[in-house]
């Protein structure tokens, strides 16, 4: 451990001592050092790799983003997309042509849906009864009816939606992206985090928040679903208070030491710094996680005095104050793929609605009444939808397929138009065919909310540029912009 002039290594100093600095702590710092592997910068092709803001292309309208990304495809004709014909040829055939996931429980019986849709709000858009809390905002929404992958798979359309090309794994997510091309505005925590769920990783794992071919430094961190979400934050109780105190300390007159000795040396005193910044960060995480500290209003707004809605109220709480403290860029995932009604749809659909619909809605009300909304961008949507058709039996028992020809997301915030829809499917909502907005448009129109040009955000590996959208033909949805 002891090196020149019988002065320990700072570095090594760090990482056999016991601060009790959260591993997330130290691993932006080191890439904030360029210490973390990754590919080596080459000058004039890459932006610089670090986590220090950069400035965008244009003048941004969002500066935050929340994405309640929901595994599995929820139906959006039982859901977000109203489709009366479907209902009134419920049980006839369906004379066009269906690609079927699961061969040996198909048919082309239509099903109607099941549930009562209503217009809400001065808007009038009509929302399904199993999201009554989503009514309640829907003037602040923009519901898109005309996603389109093209792709019934679940991966296959997942990894279109977070990395730019269908079905390709080792790209770098949009959560990577935008950190690549702003950089973080928080010096006390990472720029990109995920919040996982109690029931296990989503479907595909962690390609959800890769960073590809990107240094790690880009991809998302990932929180513990239960407490405590950080491990080691705080210091053995040995080396608590004044003893750490005292360490720190010792560590700073080791850096000054070897800056007396090493002169010349610019950029030492901001590492300096970036180490004394991890024991600084024991407190903002800490503080930032903590939604004991919000008023009981609040806790009930998202939920959190429900079984049904209180873990996900939870997560959705602490999005809000993540991206409150400048973090950049936060996705909530559920376990699995709960959205996946392949069966009983009557009971299974309901159920994953109870649990994601009210804290989903508040999070966009609370945001609005902080002021926050206008620059945060909340994203509620999964990789695909249903089709109209039944999976089994039209009983108790049905399902709904996959489907990535048509299906429903909604936006809010950050320069999006609310109080709208856009785009359409046909009349039994299996196609889009009006307004077809793709996951490279979806991407784009993000990436331009932010001020970044999805063209001109640019990063050369395996010898040649790559984007978000890959030079696919990709456009701004202009028309949903405020």
């Amino acid at each position: 451990m002891w090196t020149e002039n019988g002065f320990p290594s700072r570095r090594r100093f760090l990482a056999s001592s016991a601060f009790g600095v959260g591993g997330i702590a130290l691993a932006q710092l080191l890439a904030e050092e360029g210490l973390l592997a990754g590919e080596p910068k080459k000058p004039g092709e890459n932006l610089a790799l670090d986590l220090k803001p950069k400035s965008p292309h244009f003048a941004p309208r969002a500066r935050a983003m929340i994405s309640l990304f929901m595994h599995g495809g929820p139906s959006h004709v039982d859901l977000l997309d109203p489709k009366p014909e479907l209902w009134k040829r419920h049980g006839s055939e369906y004379s066009g042509d269906v690609v079927y996931s699961f061969v040996n429980r198909a048919n082309k019986k239509l099903l109607g849906s099941p549930f009562k849709f209503k217009k809400h709000g001065a808007c009038g858009t009509e929302v399904s009864e199993l999201l009554p809390a989503t009514a309640g905002v829907v003037d602040d929404l923009c519901v898109i009816r005309s996603m389109h992958t093209g792709h019934n798979g679940h991966e296959v359309s997942i990894r279109y939606f977070h990395g730019g090309i269908a079905g390709v794994t080792g790209r770098p997510t949009m959560g990577s992206w935008l950190v690549y091309g702003l950089g973080s505005e928080s010096r006390e925590l990472p720029a990109y985090m995920v919040l996982s769920d109690p029931d296990g990783p989503p479907v595909d794992s962690t390609i959800n928040w890769s960073s590809g071919f990107m240094p790690p430094l880009y991809q998302g961190t990932v929180l513990r679903p239960k407490e405590p979400r950080i491990l080691n934050l705080d210091p053995p109780p040995g080396l608590q208070g004044k003893t750490q105190e005292r360490n720190l300390a010792f560590l700073d007159r080791l850096n000054r030491r070897y800056q007396t000795l090493h002169p010349g040396e610019a950029d030492l005193e901001t590492r300096i710094q970036s180490y004394e910044l991890a024991a600084a960060m024991q407190t903002a995480a800490k503080e930032a996680l903590d939604i004991s500290t919000e008023p009981a209003s609040i806790r009930r707004l998202y939920g959190l005095d429900d079984d049904a809605t209180r873990e996900y109220g939870a997560r959705c709480l602490i999005a809000r104050r993540l991206v409150e403290r400048g973090v950049r860029f936060v996705q909530l995932f559920l376990g699995g793929q709960p959205w996946d009604n392949h069966s009983a749809i009557r009971s299974s659909l309901p159920a994953i609605c109870r649990r994601t619909d009210r804290p989903a809605a508040a999070l966009v009300a609370d945001l609005k009444q902080r002021g926050l909304l206008d620059t945060t961008i909340v994203h509620w949507g999964g990789e695909i939808g249903r089709l109209p058709v039944s999976e089994g039996n039209l009983d108790a028992s049905a399902g709904r397929d996959h489907n990535g020809q048509g299906f429903s997301i909604w936006l809010a915030g950050g320069g999006i138009k609310g109080g709208m829809t856009f785009g359409a499917t046909d009349e039994v909502g299996h196609r889009a065919v009006e307004n077809v907005v793709t996951p490279n448009d979806f991407q784009a129109t993000i990436l331009n909310l932010f001020g970044l040009d999805h063209t001109r955000l640019v990063y050369h590996a395996s010898g040649r540029e790559q984007r978000l959208t890959d030079g696919r033909a990709a456009r701004v949805v202009k028309e949903i912009l405020a």
